[in-house]
């Protein structure tokens, strides 16, 4: 892809001090990562109703990338949202419009197709042809001129339509049922190359035929992301586990009991483990540690690997004596930040995006094997390790939870949604109001800044 321009980028994306559609200087934002695909604030959003702003639905975040070189401004994608929910027995559909300049096709069409690229080896290890990752076409179709085929409109797709007119042209992808979830594995410090993971874009471009890849220069990518969020019930199962350890030539065994007191945990939710050790030997417990692991299958290479995400160790009570027990419940909080540079940390994004989280915890649809799960498996439990000194070893239990974001129209969900749009707002340091808002549509318009390249044409 040749060097990507936004039309009208929001001023902190770029270095240096920009001056803004008010006429105001707007200093940049160091902290903002231009080499990923983010959401971002519009410049152009300040404009009032007299400068004509473009705006999609305030309900709804649209992100919009401009095709750049010649034909930038002639063709602009819009996204209802980023992120699509797999429901197990439903995944949201990708629905969009393409709005094109009447005198930019002459006669071409306009191809619109979502692709996953699964990476499970380094790029630097790639020799001899050999490569470590896969890209799937998972749908394509031609979006413009449109066909014969009239689809039913969503409700954003009949804004959108509405708005723009005849030169709006509606496109919907479905993904595959076995779709797995977007995950990146952090990569390590000397690693140059592309994080593993698996990944997904919505790509849009103008060809003479199906088969015609387009040129770069008429070639846009977006990257969206394929999640999965708790169910809207919890439950009510206490997940346990209970395990005893004895000692060759000494009578009497060492007790571990570990509770937690959810099964399913939501991102930056404290995760209560109680624990309770009964000695009835002849050994003493010097010490106690508690993980919480992340637990991650490559399934293409058929690898298991295991970090721990958050940790502490205690000697409180400590030594437990012989016929002495010991109660206490420990807090930890997993978090993506705690784990910034730690090389195989499986996220749901990149660590520099503002909203990353660690990958959540895969589902399964009911009556499906756990073993037939695609892409990357990711699990949680709670370790919990007793030092039974030099001779006595070590006593160790895992009790397995689930971390998963909280689903739509909880209130969790609502309040988490609530603080990243907050977040948002004051990251993009404009004075005024942030979003640009019609009151006859109730639209808000966002700029989908994507991956900038200066690669040869």
């Amino acid at each position: 892809m040749g060097k990507v321009e936004l039309d009208e980028v929001s001023p902190h994306l770029r270095g240096g001090r920009v001056e803004n559609h008010l006429g105001k200087t707007t200093p940049s934002s160091p902290d903002r990562d231009s080499n990923l695909d983010l959401p971002v604030l519009s410049s152009r959003a300040q404009h009032d109703k007299r400068n004509n702003p473009i705006c999609v639905p305030k309900s709804e975040a649209f992100y919009v990338f401009h095709i750049n070189g010649t034909s930038r401004g002639k063709v602009t994608v819009y996204l209802g949202k980023r992120d699509f929910i797999d429901h197990l027995d439903s995944i949201d559909p990708i629905d969009g419009v393409i709005v094109i300049d009447n005198d930019y096709l002459k006669g071409r069409k306009v191809f619109g197709q979502v692709t996953t690229t699964y990476r499970y080896g380094r790029e630097e290890d790639e020799v001899m042809g050999v490569k470590f990752s896969k890209e799937i076409v998972l749908a394509k179709e031609q979006i413009a001129p449109s066909q014969e085929n009239k689809q039913e409109l969503t409700p954003v797709q009949e804004r959108l339509m509405k708005k723009f007119g005849p030169n709006a042209y509606p496109f919907t992808f479905h993904f595959p049922s076995a779709a797995p979830s977007s995950v990146t594995l952090q990569p390590g410090e000397e690693d140059t190359g592309k994080p593993l993971g698996v990944e997904y874009s919505v790509k849009t471009f103008v060809a003479e035929n199906r088969e015609d890849r387009g040129h770069k220069r008429s070639t846009v990518t977006l990257a969206i992301k394929k999640l999965q969020f708790a169910p809207p019930s919890r439950g009510r199962r206490l997940p346990s586990s209970l395990v005893s350890k004895g000692f060759t030539f000494s009578q009497g065994k060492i007790n571990l009991e570990v509770t937690l007191d959810k099964e399913i945990y939501y991102h930056g939710e404290k995760i209560a483990a109680n624990v309770i050790v009964t000695n009835n030997s002849r050994k003493t417990a010097k010490n106690i540690k508690v993980y919480v692991v992340q637990h991650c299958e490559v399934t293409m290479v058929n690898a298991q690997y295991s970090r721990h995400v958050a940790s502490l160790e205690t000697r409180e009570g400590c030594p437990i004596t012989p016929g002495a027990s010991f109660t206490k419940v420990f807090y930890l909080v997993p978090l993506a930040s705690s784990n910034k540079d730690r090389y195989g940390i499986a996220l749901d994004g990149y660590l520099k995006d503002d909203d990353v989280n660690l990958a959540s915890s895969t589902l399964v649809a009911e009556g499906k094997c756990p073993a037939d799960a695609m892409g990357i498996v990711i699990s949680y439990s709670m370790r919990v390790k007793l030092n039974c000194g030099t001779l006595g070893g070590e006593l160790v239990t895992d009790v397995p939870f689930k971390l998963m974001h909280p689903a739509p129209g909880t209130v969790e969900r609502e309040r988490a949604q609530a603080l990243k749009k907050t977040k948002s707002i004051e990251r993009s340091r404009y004075e005024n109001s942030c979003y640009a808002t019609d009151d006859d549509d109730n639209i808000v318009f966002e700029d989908f800044a994507r991956l900038r390249l200066n690669e040869p044409e």
